[in-house]
């Protein structure tokens, strides 16, 4: 299916069974389907230049479960930076009919080059998680798609617009994997 997608795929780390079963071991949940197909055959990597996607790997700097973690506690330290005392709590404008607990139930799995950080919607029970965006503002999400391959096909196409906000142009289909020694210069630089 990705190769479909993505007509220039050189996939990367690609993760394998037992990554994806510690990933949810770890996590405590089910990863969705097209999700697991991607972290697959395509593993860590970028969509068009621009998406960094995490997927389970044995190194840290790509492993979703570890950016999993890393991009909620930063987020969580900055929105708390951000309040003065007495401050109203932190309020997310979500787009759309979303229920408030969705930010509860995020599961950060990528990021743009931009600062805006991709996250399942993880509601048991169900075979897919929604895909939303927080964007760097840590304020705007918008929604994404009802999976992983209909997200990559809106960033691909003129729905990027209402993905990623305005400014924000179609990305090209195509995904540059990471190897293993791409992965480890990622966690020392910002690459």
């Amino acid at each position: 299916m990705w190769d479909s997608i993505f007509p220039d795929l050189v996939p990367g780390l690609r993760s394998s069974d037992a990554d994806l079963a510690r990933a949810e071991s770890e996590l405590g949940f089910s990863l969705p389907g097209s999700y697991r197909s991607f972290a697959r055959e395509c593993g860590a990597g970028r969509i068009g230049g621009h998406v960094r996607l995490f997927t389970p790997v044995p190194v840290e700097a790509g492993d979703l479960v570890a950016r999993a973690h890393l991009i909620a506690h930063g987020i969580a330290v900055a929105i708390d930076g951000l309040k003065g005392e007495g401050d109203e709590p932190h309020r997310f404008t979500v787009e759309g009919d979303a229920d408030a607990d969705l930010m509860d139930r995020a599961c950060f799995f990528g990021e743009t080059a931009r600062g805006d950080f991709l996250f399942f919607d993880v509601t048991p029970g169900f075979p897919e998680y929604d895909v939303w965006v927080l964007n760097a503002d840590l304020e705007t999400v918008h929604f994404g798609g009802a999976d992983l391959p209909t997200l990559v096909r809106g960033l691909q196409g003129l729905e990027v617009l209402h993905i990623l906000g305005e400014g924000a142009g179609p990305l090209p289909a195509t995904f540059e994997g990471d190897d293993a020694a791409a992965l480890e210069r990622l966690g020392t630089t910002d690459a």
